[in-house]
Formats: C-alpha cells, sequence, structure tokens
C-alpha cells in the first residue's frame, strides 16, 4: 500500500475547514429538591426574578424567590417529570406572552402556548407577564355601578366598575 501524503493533506485540510470552531458558555444549575409545582435550583447565581428556566423532559419555569445559594423556580409543566440532580439552563428571557388580536378567542397555557388545538398562534407582539401597574393618577376612576344580577348581591356588595388603588 502506497502512501499518498498529498491526498491525506487535503483531506486533513478538509476536514480542518469543515469543523465547528463556535462555542457557547451557558450558566446550568443542579436541582436541589421538588414538590408541589416548586423546585430549589443550586447554582444559578446571576439568574433574574421572572426569568424562564429550562429543566429536562421540555418543562419550563419561572424564577421566583432569589436566595443565597439557590434559586425558587415555579415550574410551569408536569412537576413528577422533573427529579432531584436535573441539569437546569438558564434562558435569560424574563417571562412574556404573546399578545393582540391573535390571542382573542383562543385557548392558551401559562406559557401563551394554544393548547385548543386550532394551531399555532401568530402573535406580532410579546410582552412581559410582570408589570408595573400604572399609578393611581393614570387609572380610571370608579365610575359607575357593575351589576351582577343578582339583587341580593347587588345590595349587600355594591361593585363599582373602574380601578382604584388601596
Amino acid at each position: 500500500m502506497e502512501i499518498r501524503a498529498d491526498e491525506i493533506s487535503r483531506i486533513i485540510r478538509e476536514q480542518i475547514q469543515g469543523h465547528d470552531t463556535s462555542t457557547s458558555v451557558e450558566e446550568t444549575g443542579t436541582v436541589l429538591t421538588v414538590g408541589d409545582g416548586i423546585a430549589r435550583v443550586y447554582g444559578l447565581s446571576k439568574a433574574m426574578a421572572g426569568e424562564m428556566l429550562d429543566f429536562p423532559h421540555g418543562v419550563r419555569g419561572m424564577v421566583l424567590n432569589l436566595e443565597e445559594g439557590n434559586v425558587g423556580v415555579a415550574l410551569l409543566g408536569n412537576d413528577h417529570l422533573i427529579k432531584e440532580g436535573d441539569i437546569v439552563k438558564r434562558s435569560a428571557t424574563i417571562m412574556s406572552v404573546p399578545v393582540g388580536d391573535a390571542m382573542l378567542g383562543r385557548v392558551v397555557n401559562a406559557l401563551g402556548e394554544p393548547i385548543d388545538g386550532q394551531g399555532a398562534i401568530e402573535a406580532s407582539e410579546r410582552r412581559p407577564v410582570e408589570v408595573k401597574a400604572p399609578g393611581i393618577i393614570a387609572r380610571k376612576s370608579v365610575h359607575e355601578p357593575m351589576l351582577t344580577g343578582l339583587k341580593a348581591i347587588d345590595s349587600m356588595v355594591p361593585i363599582g366598575r373602574g380601578q382604584r388603588e388601596l
């Protein structure tokens, strides 16, 4: 068998040129405990309040408690799929849902994903779930009664239409 150096070097050059050299750095954590839809995760020191986390099996969660050494996460999926020791990845995105006319008449889950079998939602905009409420001056005050249709309730517990800050 004859050694062909030029052919071997050509093959090596092709392999080197086709090699993907990109890298990514992801902050990951480990599930310490899970139960009742809440997970405690160690190792996510840079997690933000309201940030979405990716758990195994496609389960997602939202960071609620930022504590020294671990974070408390509300699981937005089947918590029976998550177990102690699972790896959790940060998404670096705050929880948001699609908004607009495309949402009218649709049935969605807590993540804003359709569960009504009518296909994907073609919303042009997403908004964060947790936003600061407008101040008392910007709100429309209680200006008219809102009738429930039950005279007993309307007479004993009057309900006003509008908003006010207590």
